[in-house]
């Protein structure tokens, strides 16, 4: 049950991912266009709007694949001295915290979703709705969550080696 749940969470987490790269292509694409057109006189309009959801994108999209692959900063002065069972603990715990901070910003930014359709807000100059990026910042912190999540499970269940910090360190 778990393994399967484990191939369609990296499946999810592959698109996420996917999608931040992709953010990340629009924004290198606009901001070399724009300083390209500002060296002739004539900026790329709207880049400013372009960049700034282009970066909710990128930010948000590999956030999934950062927590999934471990790549999130962690301070390891104490971990030698902990007990094993500590470290798991530990472990466990910060995944949960992590899953539930991520749940609170998808709640947060689905209440803002809603105002910002009820309000027709969009960005100031191509008038892009704002309610698009906020749902696709909703959503990817919601896979966030749900791997995170799934992470606190598979290191709950016997058999799951955690990794340790000079394994993942380089």
């Amino acid at each position: 049950m778990i393994a399967h749940l484990r191939i369609w969470a990296d499946r999810l987490i592959g698109l996420s991912a996917n999608l931040g790269a992709l953010g990340l292509i629009v924004e290198v694409g606009v901001i070399l266009v724009d300083v390209i057109g500002r060296s002739f006189g004539v900026p790329l309009y709207g880049s400013q709007d372009l960049i700034s959801m282009s970066m909710v994108v990128l930010v948000f999209g590999a956030m999934a694949l950062c927590d999934r692959q471990r790549g999130h900063i962690a301070v390891d002065l104490f971990e030698p001295r902990f007990p094993a069972a500590l470290n798991r603990a530990i472990d466990i715990l910060a995944a949960l915290l992590g899953a539930v901070v991520f749940a609170f910003i998808a709640y947060a930014i689905i209440d803002s979703a809603k105002l910002s359709v009820m309000l027709n807000l969009s960005t100031n100059l191509l008038r892009l709705p704002k309610a698009w990026f906020q749902w696709g910042l909703a959503g990817f912190s919601i896979i966030t969550a749900l791997g995170m999540t799934l992470r606190a499970v598979e290191l709950c269940l016997p058999g799951v080696d955690r990794p340790s910090t000079k394994e993942t360190a380089s």
